[in-house]
């Protein structure tokens, strides 16, 4: 990697040489990365996001794409590409699949929230099946549909390079997640999968059993979402019948379901028995007070291993998230708790107050911060949680990856 950084003078003459003119934001991103003296020796991710700025900038379309492939053919240095929120459709996807077939050193790519579909869900993950550089591929966004979906489901078959994959939002259907669950049962080296809000039309949770089977004989799974399935209790037994045996998975995201207090029971005698499970995220569900409690007595006596629960959302008053606080005082692992748009009265705000006055619970680690008002203390909003580096993040602004976001800082990928 001795190549000297001149991405900027190579795009210019690119542009020349095709008769496209130059994207100015294009051209300011790669002049900053000229500038980067370690560029040559530790790569470099060109930051390319539509949305990532405060002032617009012209976001990139297929042509401008084209041009910029042609420049990093002869830039080995350039290990990321993130090109999220841009203006790519299926002509900039067959670009991309050529450019991944021709490259050997791109190892993070970023496609999310473009207009992607079918047949470029299918170039790019044709273009998987040999390549043998990409880590991590984000497919956010795309409506790439269940037909997209399963060209993915059949390159996991295929390739043992690709430790992260983003679906989520994608409009995949019930026989892409049953292929992708398949191809997973023979997978082992895909660590992360998203499969969040998936267009699902029947109602007896056949993906989430066949989620659960896989997970049976998975031993490489380290990051699972399941956000927005529809799930209900009984989907919920079935994964904490299969995760008794799964000694892999950090990272379990069930967001935005159906789940009650009765599912969380499950949950609650797993927590007592799982040894790896360091976060679970349960945001948006509807658990209540019951749930929390399960959930608590978990944590005070049996669990030390948890160390990020959110349970945003959930109708849980006073007496549940007091449990929790309590617990909290016993379990000394569980370092990240997220609880706001519950139902907080003023024991809870005492209750939590405490802890982070002790030290117990750090502001960057929770979603409140406590003030006194008349004598009284209540808690106010913080802007953190599980997900924050998914969609609503300000990309334009530096965030310190623990306060934004518990998951990026106790599950890394890459450490499994």
């Amino acid at each position: 990697m001795s190549v000297l950084p001149d991405l900027h003078p190579h795009y210019v003459q690119a542009c020349q040489n095709l008769s496209q003119p130059e994207n100015p934001f294009i051209a300011r991103v790669l002049q900053e990365a000229d500038k980067n003296d370690e560029i040559s020796t530790k790569g470099i991710t060109l930051k390319l996001a539509g949305n990532n700025h405060l002032v617009p900038v012209p976001r990139v379309t297929d042509d401008d794409l084209g041009v910029l492939v042609s420049v990093l053919g002869q830039a080995p240095f350039v290990t990321g590409l993130d090109l999220a929120y841009n203006l790519l459709t299926d002509a900039g996807a067959k670009t991309i699949a050529t450019f991944l077939q021709e490259n050997s050193t791109l190892q993070y790519l970023n496609l999310m929230f473009n207009d992607i579909g079918t047949s470029g869900a299918e170039l790019i993950a044709g273009a998987l099946h040999s390549n043998q550089s990409l880590v991590h591929l984000r497919m956010t966004g795309n409506k790439i549909g269940n037909q997209g979906g399963m060209f993915f489901a059949s390159m996991l078959q295929i390739n043992s390079i690709l430790e992260k994959l983003d679906l989520g939002d994608c409009d995949v259907g019930l026989q892409c997640l049953v292929a992708t669950a398949i191809a997973l049962t023979q997978n082992k080296s895909l660590k992360a999968i998203n499969l969040n809000r998936p267009l699902l039309s029947s109602q007896q949770e056949e993906t989430t059993v066949h989620i659960a089977r896989m997970l049976r004989s998975n031993s490489s799974l380290v990051e699972l979402h399941l956000g927005k399935h529809g799930m209900k209790n009984f989907g919920v037994e079935r994964l904490c019948e299969a995760l008794y045996r799964n000694s892999s998975l950090r990272y379990l995201d069930l967001s935005c379901n159906n789940i009650t207090g009765d599912g969380v029971k499950f949950l609650g005698e797993l927590l007592k028995r799982n040894k790896t499970l360091r976060i679970l995220d349960l945001s948006a569900n509807r658990i209540e007070d019951v749930g929390a409690i399960y959930l608590s007595e978990a944590l005070a006596t049996r669990n030390m291993t948890l160390q990020a629960l959110s349970i945003v959302s959930n109708n849980i008053t006073n007496k549940g998230l007091v449990a929790l606080a309590h617990a909290m005082q016993s379990n000394t692992k569980l370092s990240h708790v997220y609880f706001w748009g519950n139902k907080l009265d003023t024991s809870t705000c005492v209750a939590f107050s405490e802890l982070i006055e002790l030290g117990r619970l750090q502001l960057d680690c929770t979603d409140v911060v406590p003030y006194e008002v008349d004598g009284e203390i209540v808690l106010a909003e913080l802007s953190h949680g599980l997900d924050k580096h998914r969609y609503w993040a300000p990309r334009c602004a530096a965030l310190a990856p623990g306060a934004a976001n518990a998951s990026l800082e106790i599950v890394a990928v890459s450490e499994y």
